[in-house]
């Protein structure tokens, strides 16, 4: 399958080493900066195209990589064309755009995957067959300041990751949704609290920032048997229990399973 990438930026250029990584065979890419293009194709020895039509029709799929204001028209041209699309994150700049490409890949019978990485972040996957009940969840996601990305939103930059993982944590529906976010260094807000709550009594309480002074990804996870410490810089997670000891009678302990095992503090 031959994969064309649409932006060579900072992220696309990142996206690239990967793709040389695996079994796509890189059709070429895409950027309107000229002297983009030329760096790329000397540094990488991939083929670049003039025009982003030309790379949609040369290719069986598309990786955009674009600024997000551009994300719509190049994957609507990509899937009307009959090709497949992974998108980074955030999907679209407007929920009628990101509703219009659902129906367009129904319509042309493609798939099309968005760049929600941390699904698959190792913190997150160590929880598989362990059963989820939250009933509050804390999610802090902090970044020092870095312009890429300002043309949307802290919520749609960096909070989306949370909103995704809280969505597939809490099986149940949205109450009510709670907000505020300001504007510091660009013309979109760049601090941002939420707080969603749902249907079973679940809360979330979201915190992003794009202004920090150091970066931060971490969820926390409150249930009735457990706190879960979930880091996705670290790649790590903790489970804490507070259960009987089963060698010393009535005594307590605390067990914490992490990625490497499990421990028992008296």
């Amino acid at each position: 399958m031959k994969i064309g990438l649409a932006g060579v930026g900072h992220l696309g250029k990142i996206h690239l080493k990967c793709l040389l990584k695996t079994k796509f065979q890189i059709s070429g890419f895409y950027d309107p900066d000229i002297n983009t293009r030329v760096e790329v194709e000397k540094n990488f020895g991939i083929r670049s195209f003039e025009t982003i039509d030309d790379l949609i029709l040369s290719s069986d799929c598309v990786d955009i990589v674009s600024p997000t204001s551009f994300h719509y028209d190049i994957a609507k041209k990509a899937i009307v064309s009959n090709k497949h699309v992974f998108i980074e994150k955030p999907l679209t700049e407007s929920l009628e755009q990101a509703s219009d490409l659902v129906q367009l890949a129904k319509k042309y019978d493609v798939k099309v995957q968005v760049g929600h990485v941390e699904r698959y972040n190792p913190a997150i996957r160590s929880l598989k067959g362990i059963e989820l009940k939250p009933g509050f969840i804390e999610a802090h996601r902090l970044a020092i300041f870095n312009p890429r990305g300002t043309d949307v939103s802290v919520v749609l930059d960096l909070m989306i990751h949370d909103i995704d993982i809280v969505l597939s944590l809490i099986k149940s529906e949205i109450t009510d949704v709670r907000a505020n976010g300001i504007c510091i260094v660009s013309t979109t807000p760049d601090i941002c609290n939420a707080r969603i709550e749902f249907k079973d009594g679940s809360v979330a309480n979201l915190t992003a920032s794009r202004i920090s002074m150091k970066n931060m990804r971490k969820i926390r996870l409150f249930q009735s048997d457990a706190y879960i410490s979930l880091d996705f810089l670290q790649k790590d997670a903790q489970i804490l229990r507070i259960k009987d000891q089963e060698s010393d009678g009535d005594e307590a302990a605390m067990t914490i399973t992490t990625n490497q095992g499990i421990k028992i503090l008296p």
